[in-house]
């Protein structure tokens, strides 16, 4: 965070000193009982509900506690530390938000979408990192809570920020983009997925359409040409710069003679009639998609598109996300055990239908959670998906995942069909079955231990 001085923030939230000096800089925020209280010169949102007691803040002082608590309940922290009253806890916390954002004129993408967010956002990062100071978000770890955190670590140093936002339920991205007030908005696709939290695929849709409204005036978004769920959000609201990417005519970052190459994927991108040859690691046509977003966003923050091309092409594709290694008894494992949902399924059998030819072929999918009414519908179109195709062996973990299986059998799916409850008998069965001639596709729930431990061994043997 960027030091500001104490009498600064409070004139800003137009409150009253009640104890303590203000003349000492802010070094860190946080809400309490929300976020981790570990540091001295941290500013305290106590909202009225909650109490802090006698001498818990005696570790970390100086700090500022900020309330709306009648000045007796507080009582007992005059003296120990500043304390600044104000009319609303909740109004003067975006207040300091809009203040610390305002401090800094610099490019701040938010990246949504069901697949490829975190890719998009960890590609920007790596374009953008060889020559700027970048701030953003970790891992995956896109919860509306670590936002504030987030906004906080851009300071006078920073360049850029790129930052995730997780969807869980309506009005999640909205939350988000208040915090960030992106100047550019990124949607990946839109697939099936979190519909316990927004109850229809449409009202997913309309979730992550939250964007658009979020991004700043005179901002640029930029969006999937070819999806078909992204296609059903309106525009007519957005008045900024809008930019597509895709593999169709329409797409102002247009993909062609796309082909799998040694641990990644070659393509052309065309561009206002150049065109640019690009590499990037990791297999898959929608690793394509994803370093069309990323390049699009990094070009319109002013770099070349050869220069970010350049860049990209020493990406080191994430673990667990389509990560090809050799495995048990000579195999080829592909462990993408980061996520699942129906579209990143599709997306990880085209990846086994190229590069399994002329292998023998084992898919061995998990639970697919967070479907809320559609979970048996979206599983049985996952299972569809496989019996469209001549695999030899297809493994479900899970009792939602039996549903996969069933389906895929009901439309003559030809090869093997082994159900497990749990992963115990999975590694003793496959053992059985793989050679050097297999290709082995495991993928699962990103909170299922059981089964990325299942892929380590699988690795490892």
């Amino acid at each position: 965070m960027e030091p500001i001085l104490l009498s600064d923030i409070r004139a800003v939230l137009e409150g009253e000193l009640i104890s303590g000096k203000e003349d000492w800089y802010v070094k860190n925020a946080i809400v309490y009982n929300r976020h981790e209280l570990n540091k001295t010169h941290t500013l305290i949102f106590l909202n009225r509900k909650d109490s802090i007691h006698r001498g818990h803040l005696a570790s970390v002082k100086p700090c500022t506690v900020v309330t709306d608590k009648p000045v007796e309940e507080v009582r007992h922290l005059l003296g120990e530390t500043a304390v600044i009253r104000v009319k609303s806890v909740i109004q003067s916390y975006w207040t300091f938000i809009d203040y610390y954002r305002s401090l800094f004129h610099i490019p701040v993408t938010a990246v949504t979408g069901t697949c490829g967010k975190t890719t998009v956002k960890e590609m920007i990062k790596h374009i953008l990192s060889a020559s700027y100071n970048v701030q953003a978000s970790e891992s995956s770890k896109n919860e509306p809570r670590r936002s504030f955190h987030y906004l906080l670590g851009i300071d006078r140093q920073t360049d850029m920020a790129v930052f995730e936002t997780g969807l869980g339920n309506i009005g999640n991205i909205k939350h988000q983009c208040l915090i960030y007030q992106p100047t550019i908005g990124i949607i990946t696709m839109i697939g099936a997925h979190h519909l316990d939290g927004c109850k229809t695929l449409e009202g997913y849709i309309q979730a992550k359409g939250e964007i658009i409204e979020g991004i700043k005036e005179g901002g640029t978004l930029i969006l999937n040409a070819d999806d078909e769920n992204t296609k059903k959000l309106s525009l007519t609201s957005f008045k900024g710069c809008l930019i597509y990417f895709g593999l169709t005519h329409q797409a102002e970052f247009q993909a062609a003679d796309i082909f799998y190459t040694k641990n990644g994927m070659a393509f052309t991108l065309k561009h206002h009639k150049q065109k640019h040859p690009v590499f990037i690691p990791g297999y898959g046509e929608h690793q394509v998609y994803n370093a069309l977003a990323a390049i699009a966003a990094v070009h319109q923050m002013g770099m070349s598109i050869t220069e970010a091309s350049e860049r990209l092409a020493s990406f080191r594709n994430m673990e667990r996300h389509l990560e090809v290694t050799g495995g048990i008894n000579g195999s080829t494992i592909i462990d993408d055990t980061w996520t699942i949902n129906p579209a990143s399924v599709e997306a990880a059998l085209k990846v086994v239908d190229e590069l399994g030819k002329s292998k023998k072929t084992i898919v061995l999918l998990g639970d697919i959670n967070r479907l809320g009414d559609y979970e048996k519908e979206y599983h049985q179109k996952v299972g569809s998906m496989v019996a469209e195709r001549k695999y030899n062996t297809l493994v479900t973990i899970g009792e939602k995942a039996k549903e996969i299986s069933r389906q895929a059998k009901k439309d003559g799916f030809t090869g093997d069909i082994y159900q497990f409850q749990t992963v115990e008998g999975v590694l003793e069965m496959l053992k059985e079955k793989v050679d050097k001639q297999t290709l082995l596709l495991i993928k699962g729930p990103m909170k299922s231990r059981s089964m990325i431990e299942l892929a380590k061994q699988l690795k490892e043997l």
